[in-house]
């Protein structure tokens, strides 16, 4: 069934207000660029009139807090066969987008359309959209294809539910309309499918933890994976907000261990809670149980409870089931990647993530 939406005016007599395009439908991409909030709240536009493999111009390309890709098609005056297969055919290409690929979009969209914006990193531009310290550590995992439009015909509308429903296609709808009220104009918008009815990944939703801990390593050139792994310890500092997730971590607990960008490096099981690294303490060449930072190790350079408690650097001990350098650390494609030093996650990748690498690793 066709979406219908109207606007009336209240104040007096009911009255009807009427309604109609968009002067221009190049209009409506300016609007969007220029605020893409007026569309979705969660995304930040990276790409305009970007150029495929396949010689086509995808409208507007955005991203959204989880690092997932948007493909934005204006419907302008294509048919209900050319908007849909064109936005399949986009998806296709961004499907296989990586990080540099990414990068150089949003360099080449704000060098044309926001020269204002100087050398702006879009790791920047990300933090300041969304509010985070970090961008994901994997881009890309997932991609939504979304047309735009003042209305759409039958046709398309049965398309799209079709695609949705049925193949579990990320694909939608966004109808904008215009409505004048004497000298005064209102933009109006709506969904054709709206969240509740937002279509599931094919394979099963993963919705509650599975059990498994998270765990990143690495952002600091002292912070050496050699020595955790030698001395039984995985470890984050440099402020509160990296080191308080280790407090997750209780004795019993299973942890796996990714380096950020490189991929997973180790499994293990959690024998004391965190301490600072002042407090923790190994067996050195001759038996004796000493600090840690006695000894001559990359660790001892980091910061000390006794120097700054909120910058320190701080260690789980860990009984290691399997470790592996971080040049053959294990990485593919769908992988959960997080920037938290420590996570419960509850996404569908975690749950694949640990059955791949159990497979990997041969853990049980």
């Amino acid at each position: 069934m066709p979406l219908e939406f109207g606007f009336w005016r209240i104040d007096g007599d009911l009255k009807e207000v009427d309604w109609g395009m968009l002067g221009l439908e190049s209009q409506l991409e300016t609007i969007l660029d220029a605020n893409i909030s007026v569309a979705a709240p969660n995304w930040m536009v990276i790409g305009r009139q970007v150029k495929t493999d396949h010689g086509g111009l995808i409208d507007l390309l955005a991203i959204d807090r989880d690092g997932s890709l948007i493909v934005i098609e204006l419907k302008r005056d294509k048919t209900p066969r050319d908007i849909v297969a064109q936005s399949l055919d986009y998806g296709s290409w961004v499907r296989d987008l990586d990080d540099e690929a990414i990068v150089q979009i949003f360099v080449d969209y704000l060098k044309t359309y926001h020269p204002e914006s100087g050398d702006l990193s879009i790791n920047d531009a990300f933090c300041a959209r969304f509010h985070v310290k970090e961008m994901p550590d994997e881009l890309n995992e997932a991609h939504e294809l979304v047309i735009v439009a003042a209305s759409l015909d039958p046709s398309t509308e049965r398309i799209v539910r079709y695609l949705a429903a049925e193949y579990g296609v990320r694909i939608n709808a966004l109808f904008f309309r215009v409505f004048k009220d004497g000298e005064r104009e209102y933009m109006a918008r709506a969904w054709l499918r709206e969240a509740e009815e937002e279509v599931k990944p094919l394979q099963a939703v993963q919705k509650q933890w599975n059990g498994e801990y998270y765990a990143s390593f690495g952002g600091n050139p002292d912070r050496s994976w050699d020595e955790a792994v030698e001395y039984g310890f995985i470890a984050a500092g440099g402020g509160q907000w990296y080191s308080a997730t280790l407090s997750m971590l209780s004795p019993g607990d299973r942890v796996w261990v990714n380096v950020p960008g490189t991929g997973y490096v180790g499994v293990g099981v959690v024998e004391d809670p965190v301490c600072p690294i002042d407090d923790f303490k190994v067996t050195d060449v001759s038996g004796q149980t000493v600090p840690l930072t006695s000894l001559n190790v990359k660790a001892a350079k980091l910061g000390k409870r006794s120097d700054d408690p909120e910058t320190a650097e701080y260690l789980v001990r860990i009984k290691w089931l399997k470790t592996v350098p971080v040049a053959k650390a294990i990485k593919e494609k769908g992988f959960f990647g997080n920037q938290n030093s420590v996570a419960r996650p509850t996404a569908p990748k975690w749950d694949y993530t640990v059955q791949r690498l159990k497979k990997h690793w041969d853990v049980s």
